[in-house]
């Protein structure tokens, strides 16, 4: 058998030619401006989806629009991130941005609640087609990861922002000009950053041995491996579970007969598509552990906290939104201390137990919202899950793109952001059961209490990964 290890399978990457700090500021902006849009497309409707809900009738179905987005996004992010690596990045990232752009539109329209979840899983294809190229694409230009995490305080900076704003500007949108505007508001992001990413993002191709083919079965079997799971689950935990549970069980075990299957392919193709390589060390196993559950905690937040605050409290949509402002805008603050701290860290894993302390502490202390909770302490709770999500998120990533070989650094930087996509699907899909089948405020006290756990968790793994001997790498 050939394996995936010998030379003449080697892909390394062409250099860009030297580029100037402004030809960089400038191929970053196109970068940032795609991680707006991604960041629009997964929050910008929290806020209105309690009224799209009640518009198309859909109440039954609230936590699917969630998840199918997310189901959708994590069985592309690690096929589309490997691609990167195999043949360029540039192409995929204007690809995305125009099927996001027409999958926001499409949703706009819809006038069933099926429809929205169909259009919505569409974006979810061009979203994680985005997540897996734009997250790694500062690694193409900054191969030092010292300089690199600099950088990358921007590309952070702007997706907390978007993610920040977005869920405020829905819900403005929404109370002003109704919900199916506030699907109109990602397009118009996207024609930007088309424009900046076609004229300023240089197109770097990787070189390797011609004649190689693209591994269809690979990426057929880690599609399988990775949506089938997730779709089971979704059947078994419905509300009529009973009456889809043979189809829940059959999806559940093709995704375990389909991992199964994918493992030997892979050791005998010559690209694979998921290289296994990029788990063989602990700490990359421990660092998508971590990342599947700060994904849960993330959009278990962002999905059902507008809903408690409309739903429950009577907040407008507008208010609410921007009382999620700081859960996602502060972020950049946790982002930037993070870049000022990491170079000096001998053991940069640190701030991952630091960042799971913050979460952990907001999540907990979320649970004593009430509809009198003064507008201080809601913006000052989600302002330090805010700021420990900021020490997370760039660590996961960065962290995986400097313990593997320069060949694989889109593959595992979407490994990071597949398994981070798996943790949102499977909280949101969790949560939205409890609520459904409890309460609006007695479903999100679970979910709440579950996201402590989850974080006392990371905060253990955190403690197991050592980083030190590539911190200054």
């Amino acid at each position: 058998m050939d394996s995936p290890e010998r030379p003449s399978t080697h892909i390394s990457v062409a250099e860009p030619a030297e580029l100037s700090r402004r030809e960089l500021l400038l191929a970053m902006s196109g970068v940032a401006w795609a991680l707006i849009v991604a960041a629009f497309d997964s929050t910008i409707v929290s806020t209105s989806m309690p009224k799209v809900a009640e518009a198309l009738d859909g109440k039954a179905l609230y936590a699917w629009v969630g998840t199918a987005y997310f189901l959708a996004s994590a069985v592309t992010i690690l096929i589309f991130g490997r691609l990167g690596d195999l043949y360029g990045r540039k192409p995929l990232m204007l690809a995305s941005l125009a099927i996001v752009g027409v999958g926001s539109v499409l949703a706009g329209l819809s006038q069933t609640m099926p429809q929205l979840i169909a259009f919505r899983v569409l974006q979810g294809f061009g979203g994680g087609m985005m997540v897996a190229t734009t997250f790694t694409a500062p690694a193409d230009l900054f191969p030092d990861a010292r300089k690199r995490v600099r950088w990358m305080v921007i590309t952070s900076a702007s997706y907390a922002f978007a993610s920040g704003i977005g869920p405020m500007l829905g819900g403005m949108v929404t109370q002003a000009l109704g919900w199916r505007a506030a699907f109109f508001i990602t397009p118009g992001a996207a024609v930007i950053s088309i424009y900046l990413t076609w004229k300023y993002f240089p197109r770097i191709r990787p070189t390797h041995a011609s004649g190689k083919r693209l591994d269809w079965l690979g990426s057929l079997l880690l599609t399988v491996a990775v949506g089938a799971p997730l779709a089971g689950l979704e059947l078994l935990i419905a509300e009529n579970a009973q009456d889809h549970l043979w189809w829940a069980l059959g999806l559940i075990a093709a995704g375990f007969g389909a991992s199964a299957m994918l493992i030997p392919v892979e050791k005998r193709v010559e690209m694979p598509i998921f290289p296994l390589r990029i788990l063989q060390s602990r700490e990359s196993v421990l660092l998508n552990l971590a990342g599947l559950l700060t994904g849960g905690v993330m959009y278990i937040l962002i999905f059902y906290l507008p809903l408690l605050l409309q739903d429950v409290f009577g907040y407008s949509p507008s208010h609410a939104g921007l009382l999620m402002t700081p859960l996602v805008a502060v972020m950049p603050m946790g982002s930037m201390m993070n870049a000022q701290l990491l170079p000096r860290q001998t053991n940069p894993e640190r701030l991952l137990i630091l960042g799971s302390v913050l979460l952990g502490l907001g999540c907990l202390l979320c649970m004593s919202f009430t509809a009198n909770s003064p507008t201080w302490w809601v913006l000052l709770v989600l302002s330090t899950t805010g700021l420990g999500l900021g020490f997370l998120l760039p660590n996961y990533t960065l962290f995986m793109q400097m313990i593997s070989d320069q060949r694989d650094v889109g593959a595992a930087s979407a490994l990071v952001q597949t398994m981070r996509s798996l943790g949102s699907a499977l909280g949101t899909a969790l949560v939205g059961i409890a609520i459904a089948r409890i309460s609006v405020s007695s479903g999100l006290r679970i979910g709440l209490i579950f996201c402590v756990v989850l974080c006392v968790i990371v905060g253990w793994i955190s403690t197991q990964i050592r980083m030190k001997n590539v911190s200054r790498s």
